[in-house]
């Protein structure tokens, strides 16, 4: 084995470790109807922070993250005590939030909203408030979304090929769409590309 081949199984060997380690709270939901990649989808109510972005498709998650994550970091007007984490944020009087996934981002017009799910253990009375009043703190509802798997690069290409079979799936299956699909994004921007889970969610009727 060349020294080459041995390099690349052991950064394979160290992102593995390294996502494991950062194994975080997602999006509960039961599987319904499943063929392969393509699924069926009951989500439990859940909250999300949410902000809305004048950018391209690409450009959205960008612009939208740093403000989002500035309100899981600190940025926020706390209303309990809870034990912070490490890396810590400077942030006066601010909570921190734990990370979740998937990131969503879906079309609001010309605009982007792109949101954060927040745990399980708040709800929206207990969840700080916001210091950027262009963070909104919102519940969604159990609802329903047919939603087709993939890994990969976050281009709008790749999205939208994979759009593409999601759309015929849901015509094949007679479901009917209740909104626009969502962009979900589970992995950090370092993860590599062919590690990515990436998701696109379309609401439909039970």
């Amino acid at each position: 084995m060349n020294r080459y081949i041995k390099q690349s199984i052991l950064m394979m060997f160290l992102t593995l470790l390294g996502m494991q380690a950062m194994a975080i709270e997602e999006a509960k939901y039961t599987v319904l109807k499943q063929e392969g990649q393509l699924e069926l989808r009951q989500y439990a109510p859940h909250i999300v922070a949410e902000t809305l972005v004048e950018s391209d498709f690409e450009g959205a998650g960008n612009k939208a993250f740093r403000r989002l994550f500035n309100y899981i970091s600190g940025n926020n007007e706390s209303r309990q005590e809870i034990a912070m984490t490490a890396p810590v944020s400077q942030a006066e009087k601010g909570e921190k939030i734990a990370m979740t996934v998937p990131v969503g981002q879906q079309l609001s017009g010309k605009n982007w909203v792109v949101s954060f799910m927040m745990p399980a253990s708040y709800t929206l009375e207990t969840l700080p408030k916001p210091k950027d009043n262009q963070v909104i703190l919102r519940q969604v509802p159990e609802h329903y979304v047919a939603a087709i798997r993939y890994s990969g690069f976050w281009s709008q290409k790749s999205y939208n090929h994979h759009k593409q079979q999601l759309e015929a799936w849901i015509k094949k299956q007679s479901f009917k769409t209740t909104g626009e699909a969502i962009w979900a994004r589970y992995n950090a921007p370092f993860t590599p590309w062919f590690f990515r889970r990436n998701e696109i969610l379309v609401p439909v009727e039970q």
